[in-house]
């Protein structure tokens, strides 16, 4: 048996599952900034799992940003008290037992080839929407870390004209395309400069219910979220002529936006002279991930158990 942990910048998903990547059962709490307590809840879960099974062999961590072979976290996504923390050498020394960490896109991607969606695929996307936007590259079978374990940060990818001043991350894709920092943060502002004192949302699911009930600004973010997400998309079919991308995170699983995003990405396919001519010939289809919301944590435990069965 194995703990997995998929550490998001809202939530921690956490879970015990066996060597065939089945989640025997699993739960989440709210992601805690403050890195010391963090680890002691962390721990506090690690040693609950230990009472209910006989034996716990490893820990398997997913987790966002630029994480070195050494469990060394360069950066952490949107969690900023994370950058230059070492959360594996930290568990290991509070339980004992071995520990890996691997990005979070990536290890959506490792699951996905393992028991989801990219059985038998040697090059593949998977793009984690979430609070940002991850990127596990597939090539040749094996994951792409680049030269310091950067490569995937497709969030990063500028999309639009450069502002004069300021951050030019704000027309980003995790400004623009992401669930939380995109989609909610741009009907966030645009609220804002409608009413001051209207309640922000941090839930993508919200606005699509609200788009449904009839309200305009709603339909205009959503229109150009979707919009921003499959310019996105393209960009990455065209740079690595994938066989799919998968998407992950748990917007992946609401059937309305799949549904949403087909409709749009078709749209601009046709739109565009020589990625239509290669359409049903050369260009990747795009699919939600099988794994969905899981996959993370399914990863980082193939992860932990391979290294301890090789």
């Amino acid at each position: 048996m194995y703990v997995g942990f998929d550490i998001g910048g809202t939530s921690v998903k956490y879970g015990v599952l066996d060597e065939n990547g089945v989640v025997l059962e699993k739960a989440a709490i709210p992601t805690n900034y403050d890195l010391s307590e963090f680890i002691n809840e962390l721990c506090e879960i690690i040693e609950k799992a230990e009472a209910s099974y006989s034996e716990i062999k490893g820990i398997g961590i997913s987790a966002p940003g630029i994480i070195q072979k050494d469990g060394f976290m360069l950066t952490a996504g949107a969690i900023k008290p994370f950058y230059g923390a070492n959360i594996k050498r930290e568990l290991e020394e509070r339980t004992g037992l071995a520990v890996s960490i691997e990005n979070d896109a990536n290890a959506a991607a490792i699951a996905e080839r393992w028991i989801g969606n990219a059985q038998g695929l040697d090059n593949y996307l998977c793009i984690v929407l979430g609070t940002g936007i991850g990127g596990g590259i597939i090539i040749n079978g094996q994951v792409f870390r680049g030269s310091h374990g950067m490569a995937g940060e497709f969030g990063w990818s500028m999309i639009d004209s450069i502002p004069t001043t300021g951050d030019i991350e704000e027309v980003s894709l995790n400004r623009r395309a992401a669930t939380v920092s995109g989609l909610c943060y741009q009907y966030n502002l645009a609220q804002k400069r409608k009413n001051p004192e209207a309640e922000e949302i941090f839930d993508a699911k919200e606005i699509l219910c609200r788009e449904a009930a009839g309200e305009v600004l709603a339909t205009e973010i959503l229109a150009r979220y979707f919009t921003d997400l499959s310019v996105g998309l393209l960009n990455l079919i065209s740079c690595f002529d994938p066989e799919v991308i998968l998407i992950g995170g748990g917007i992946s699983s609401n059937e309305q936006f799949n549904e949403r995003l087909q409709q749009r990405l078709s749209e601009l396919i046709e739109r565009h002279e020589s990625i239509n001519y290669l359409k049903e010939k050369t260009i990747a289809p795009v699919k939600p991930a099988k794994l969905q919301n899981d996959a993370g944590m399914i990863g980082a435990v193939y992860q932990i158990h391979q290294q301890l069965t090789q």
